[in-house]
């Protein structure tokens, strides 16, 4: 229906293709329909509302509640040539009535302001005013979990976003996020008063991070130093107080680390400029409570470490998410010790509403649950978010380093039957107690010590059942109420368990502390060339006074080292490369190039083929292919549909990369295929799927298209 879509991202963005959803969104977005999005940090959420801005009429309202997020996208947006401003109170009045001026003369097509501003009784007029001179073409409301009380980062201003529904009815919003639980959601919708949105959910898979969770130890100072030191590029570090930030700061400045703090006890002044030097690479390490971060638009950050646990999964998952959001490769890492644990609980009785206190005592226990968790760590996190996850992911201490695995069968029935002789009105620990025969008042009160469950699992300590517990809940086997009780409660695949229908095993051995290794590319001259060609980014950057991704990411940046394109021609065709940026920067990125070639002695032919060039994800499903396993086998361990990882498999073919097209096609049906393509060319699948019949599968006829296609082009 919008065929000129993919026409426009590379025009604007300088990318080839939309990530997976992002077409649909858009397109929606641009039938004027409320939309509700929901997507992972690096996902691409703001393509959603950027790319529909540019193709409508009139102006789009960004919504946005920090000033260093508005600075960095309008930032960056400038740098692609797209006509984008912020007003918020880092500007004077002249500043502010001179971009007033501009937008009411339709030079701009993408406005960020807070929601403090935005409901403030100057500001609504003047944007009826504008409403009425240009048009208001979309309501783009971000971090909407804000407007949740359920979300872990409630802001009360947010729920006065719907009065812009009455003011503006025929105004679509739309709202984003990176964290929403059911719940969550349910209040977004409700609160902006959307109507019949369409809403998109996207995978919780970030599948370039590794996870791994820590012992905090004597030493845990010198761990935090191997990890900064061994991690090339920039990492965050999180604390829990102030004072601990202050100290890790000095201690690593002193141990030559370019490290800076950052929380809300410095002066505003100071928080600023420590965020634009490590946005601009001036600092390496950034020191930080979780006053910092959100909506931070610096996709490079390799490493995120949390010296102390989180509050909640929700607010871990948005921290851990600050790194890689350009799918490079990021490890992220927690520290656990049990010391953090009474810091949050002490903060947590502060609250006054008990309600508050229930729901904070809730999400602790499930963060708790993922740090003690034995099973892959995506299935845990994943599964907090409602999305089901097969497991051995290969990219956490859990799945590299698995634990010898248990048959408790026997334990599991005996659990899940204290559950259910206790009505299913308990949670966990009460269970154990019963489970082990404890003396408790409670238990007696009840009746409970007359249980044919009451004593039998003396056998196990407290711990053993807590973790069999956990393991339960994280398979989907038992779950758990979210009311802040965290009441246990039986599901269907419970009672299989309790027939003798299902088995369960468990890993048990004690944890293991995982290592990680940067992966780096594969030629030394790409490294070095890549290298350079950050600096050169670098430099560029500072003149402009930009971060220096505004110019080009990492991505790229590695792109134009394995390629090495000889001429703006080739250099357009680099992902990430628009027409305004390559007009601005070809030529000097070009030169430099050329530079490192002639200075190493490399032949103009050295540089390889973009087309040869794989992605992160494709290499990934190569990976695995090498392995051995099939296309089932793949998309189960990767948590991506069959047909995504066919389309992975294709563009790999025809990129000359080693795919075994034998184990995925019989060879017969290769050769009949190949005949028919011999016969209608270069077509879509359809004609030769009718040409040959029900015998033949698009997916065989995707991926021998793709061998023949390479062999036409070789």
């Amino acid at each position: 229906m919008y065929p000129h879509l993919e026409q426009a991202l590379k025009h604007h963005f300088g990318y080839d293709s939309f990530r997976l959803g992002q077409r649909d969104i858009i397109t929606q977005a641009l039938q004027n329909r409320d939309l509700l999005i929901v997507m992972p940090t690096g996902g691409g959420k703001s393509l959603c509302f950027q790319l529909p801005a540019l193709l409508k009429k009139g102006l789009t309202v960004v919504v946005s509640p920090l000033i260093a997020l508005m600075q960095d996208q309008v930032e960056t947006l400038r740098k692609n040539g797209i006509s984008a401003t912020f007003l918020n109170s880092s500007l004077n009045s002249y500043k502010v009535r001179s971009r007033e001026q501009y937008i009411l003369g339709g030079k701009v097509k993408l406005l960020y302001v807070s929601p403090e501003r935005l409901l403030s009784e100057r500001f609504l007029p003047f944007l009826d005013l504008v409403n009425h001179q240009i048009g208001i073409s979309t309501f783009a409301i971000d971090e909407a979990h804000c407007v949740s009380e359920w979300g872990h980062d409630f802001r009360p201003e947010y729920r006065q976003l719907s009065t812009l529904r009455q003011r503006y009815p025929g105004v679509p919003t739309l709202a984003l996020t990176a964290t929403a639980t059911d719940r969550v959601r349910s209040d977004i919708i409700t609160q902006l008063q959307l109507k019949q949105p369409n809403v998109h959910i996207a995978s919780f898979n970030r599948q370039n991070i590794y996870y791994e969770i820590r012992p905090k130890k004597k030493y845990v100072y010198t761990e935090l130093l191997e990890i900064i030191r061994k991690t090339e590029g920039s990492g965050i570090v999180y604390c829990l107080t102030r004072k601990k930030v202050e100290e890790l700061a000095f201690k690593l400045q002193h141990d030559k680390i370019s490290a800076l703090p950052y929380h809300a006890g410095l002066s505003d002044t100071e928080r600023s400029e420590n965020q634009t030097k490590f946005i601009r690479d001036d600092a390496r390490v950034m020191i930080a409570t979780i006053a910092f971060g959100m909506g931070i638009n610096k996709p490079d950050v390799r490493f995120v470490v949390h010296y102390d646990i989180s509050r909640n999964i929700e607010s871990y998952y948005q921290e851990s998410g600050r790194a890689g959001r350009d799918g490079e490769p990021c490890r992220c890492t927690v520290f656990y010790g049990y010391g953090d644990l009474k810091t949050i609980e002490w903060s947590i009785n502060q609250k006054t509403d008990p309600q508050e206190q229930l729901i904070a005592k809730h999400q602790l226990r499930q963060m708790i649950d993922y740090a003690e968790g034995t099973d892959c760590r995506r299935t845990i996190l994943l599964g907090y978010f409602g999305e089901q996850f097969a497991g051995n992911c290969g990219n956490c201490d859990n799945c590299r380093h698995p634990k010898p695995v248990e048959d408790w069968t026997i334990e599991a029935m005996k659990f899940l039957s204290c559950v259910a002789r206790c009505k299913e009105r308990f949670g966990m620990a009460y269970i154990i107690d019963v489970l082990r025969g404890s003396k408790n008042q409670k238990i007696i009160q009840r009746g409970h010590e007359k249980l044919s469950t009451y004593g039998i699992g003396k056998d196990k300590t407290v711990d053993e059942w807590r973790m069999l517990g956990r393991s339960l809940l994280h398979q989907g086997l038992l779950t758990q109420s979210a009311d802040g009780y965290g009441v246990l409660k039986l599901n269907a695949h419970s009672w299989e368990v309790m027939r003798r229908q299902r088995p369960v095993s468990i890993a048990v051995s004690p944890q293991q502390i995982a290592t990680w290794k940067t992966e780096s590319p594969k030629a030394i001259e790409a490294e070095m060339l890549w290298q350079r060609l950050r600096e050169l980014r670098k430099q560029l950057a500072d003149v402009i006074g930009v971060p220096p991704y505004a110019i080009f990411g990492d991505s790229t940046l590695r792109l134009m080292a394995q390629v090495k394109p000889r001429n703006k021609q080739e250099f357009s065709k680099l992902s990430g490369v628009g027409t305004h940026k390559l007009a601005q920067y070809g030529d000097k990125f070009l030169a430099e190039i050329r530079a490192y070639c002639q200075e190493n002695n490399l032949p103009e032919n050295d540089s390889i083929s973009l087309q040869a060039t794989a992605t992160y994800t494709e290499l990934q499903t190569l990976e695995l292919h090498k392995q051995g396993l099939s296309i089932k086998e793949i998309a189960q361990q990767r948590n991506l549909k069959a047909r995504t990882v066919i389309g992975h498999l294709s563009d790999l073919i025809e990129k000359h990369q080693p795919v075994d097209i034998n184990l995925l096609v019989p060879v017969e049906k290769q050769e009949k295929i190949q005949q028919v393509l011999e016969t209608l060319g270069n077509v879509a699948l359809t004609p030769v799927k009718e040409y040959l019949g029900d015998d033949y599968s698009f997916d065989e006829i995707n991926l021998v298209r793709a061998m023949w296609r390479k062999k036409k082009n070789s």
